[in-house]
Order: structure tokens, then C-alpha cells, then sequence
């Protein structure tokens, strides 16, 4: 029993990580339409600038001020790269925005260098004993970060003026320019919270293992978290997340004795395994928008 509380524990750490990722994919999908290909980019651009602050100014400082510049970093590739696009094909933006991940990580590999980049942070793998239980720091922590954020998120769009604005865009674009809402300023606003988002994510990811050049395989797996979730659901994104973050934590810790013949690290596709399943049974995610097409 110890064993499979510790692996929910542990599930539902790294699926908290997964969940922010999948909620900056979400936003700027229910904000333009496009599924942007550069949040891998923008997590590990902000684990690496944690990676480098955190020497200077400690751990949690680092941590706001890279989720701000990173936020500034989207924001700008936004105006640059994916503004001057609007009103072309959904396919050509999501091309650019890989392209844009690609020209990022190149760039923040010069940073990470050969070796792997400590985080600097307080937990590394210290175990914390919760009656028989022994779970590493950095699982509560990730838990705990992301539902603050989860509820800051949900009240912003929920109370502010501006997070009004995000949700009337993204369900009438159309209407919500005849209201006086600034679409631009949503699109760029959107961009912003995923960068930050992800940068959070990023360096939660790294916190006692490091960060080398291929960390950002990790944000891959935010995207059977979205299509678990419906591609077009908060709510679903964050849900979806820690789906992916327990089914792979079981798989890790029972797949050797119960399926063997699945073969060592069947743990790291079982969130794609379980992707395909949920895309034959409920291809718009068990909280999406349900689309229906009448010809």
C-alpha cells in the first residue's frame, strides 16, 4: 500500500508539471486557434535562466524573474513572428511556431553547454517521512506551486477585466471586437501566461536532477495531457495533466513485475499509449468541445 500511495504522490507531482504545460498549450489555442510547438522552447529557456539567477539571487527570486522574462520572451515572439501571420492558414502559424521552438532551443543550448546545469534549488532528492511514506520535497512542491497557480489562473479569468476579455476572444473573436475588446492584446496576453507557465514548469522539471539539451523532450508529454483533457479546456488541460503524471508513475512502478514482456521504460510511452486510446474513444478529450459538422 506504502508503494502505491507513494507512486499517486509522485504521479501527481509530475502531472502538475504536465498540467502547466498543457494550460499554456490550451490558452493560446482557445486564444488563436493554433497549437503553438514553441513551449518546449520557452520550458527549457526558463529552467536554464533559473539555472544561472538562482547563483545570484537564490532559488525563489530566480523563479519570478525567469517566468517574467520568459513571459517577455513569448510576448515577443508573438509581435514578431506570429502577429504579421494572423488571417493565414492555423497549419502555416503552427509550422512557424516550430520553427520558433527550434531557433529557441539552439539558442539556450549555448547556454546549458555539454554538461548538466544544476537548478540550484532547496529540495534536490531530500525525502520528507509522512507516517510510513518517504516522498521526495520536490513532488509536494511541484503539487503545491501548481494548484496556487491552477487558482490564481482560474481568478484571473474569472474576476478581472482582462481575463474577461481572454474568455470573450476566445469564444466569439468576432463579437468580442464589437464590444471594444482588443483582440491583439489577448493574443499577446496569452502567449505571455503560457511562456510563464512554462518556464515554472521548466524548472520544476530540472529541480534535483539538472537540466542538459534534452530536457525539453519532457514537454512532449503535455500533449496527450490536452487530448485527454479536450483541447480546448482549461479545466480539462489541468485534469489531463495529472492523468498523464499518475498513469506513468504506476507504469514505472508496476509494469516489471505484472507485464514484463512490455520491456524496460514502457513507462515513458505509456502517456502516448494512452493518448491513442482516448483519441479511438473520445477523439475531443473527455472535457473538449465536442464538434459537430453538418453537410
Amino acid at each position: 500500500m506504502s508503494q502505491l500511495l507513494e507512486s499517486l504522490i509522485r504521479g501527481l507531482g509530475n502531472g502538475s508539471v504536465y498540467a502547466l504545460l498543457a494550460l499554456g498549450f490550451v490558452i493560446i489555442y482557445k486564444a488563436t486557434s493554433v497549437v503553438s510547438f514553441a513551449q518546449p522552447a520557452f520550458m527549457i529557456g526558463g529552467a536554464v535562466a533559473v539555472s544561472y539567477l538562482s547563483e545570484a539571487v537564490g532559488f525563489f527570486p530566480a523563479l519570478a524573474a525567469s517566468a517574467l522574462l520568459i513571459a517577455l520572451v513569448a510576448l515577443g515572439v508573438e509581435r514578431v513572428a506570429i502577429r504579421p501571420m494572423v488571417g493565414r492558414p492555423v497549419f502555416v502559424v503552427a509550422i512557424i511556431t516550430l520553427g520558433i521552438d527550434v531557433v529557441i532551443r539552439v539558442v539556450v543550448n549555448a547556454f546549458i553547454g555539454e554538461d548538466v546545469r544544476q537548478m540550484g534549488d532547496p529540495w534536490g532528492f531530500s525525502l520528507v517521512t509522512i507516517g510510513p511514506l518517504a516522498v521526495q520535497q520536490r513532488w509536494i512542491a511541484m503539487l503545491v506551486a501548481a494548484a496556487l497557480l491552477v487558482a490564481l489562473l482560474f481568478a484571473f479569468f474569472r474576476y478581472t477585466r482582462y481575463g474577461l476579455a481572454m474568455r470573450a476572444a476566445a469564444y466569439d473573436q468576432e463579437t468580442a471586437l464589437g464590444m471594444g475588446v482588443s483582440v491583439g492584446a489577448v493574443f499577446a496576453m496569452s502567449w505571455a501566461i503560457a511562456g510563464g507557465l512554462a518556464a515554472i514548469a521548466g524548472t520544476f522539471v530540472g529541480t534535483g536532477q539538472g537540466v542538459d539539451q534534452l530536457t525539453w523532450i519532457i514537454a512532449l508529454k503535455a500533449l496527450p495531457a490536452i487530448i485527454v483533457g479536450g483541447l480546448d479546456s482549461l479545466g480539462g488541460a489541468v485534469v489531463g495533466g495529472l492523468v498523464i503524471g499518475v498513469v506513468e508513475s504506476l507504469v514505472q512502478s508496476y509494469q516489471g513485475d505484472l507485464a514484463p514482456w512490455l520491456g524496460q521504460n514502457f513507462a515513458v510511452v505509456s502517456p502516448y499509449v494512452v493518448m491513442l486510446v482516448v483519441l479511438l474513444v473520445r477523439p475531443y478529450g473527455f472535457f473538449g468541445t465536442r464538434e459537430v459538422e453538418r453537410v
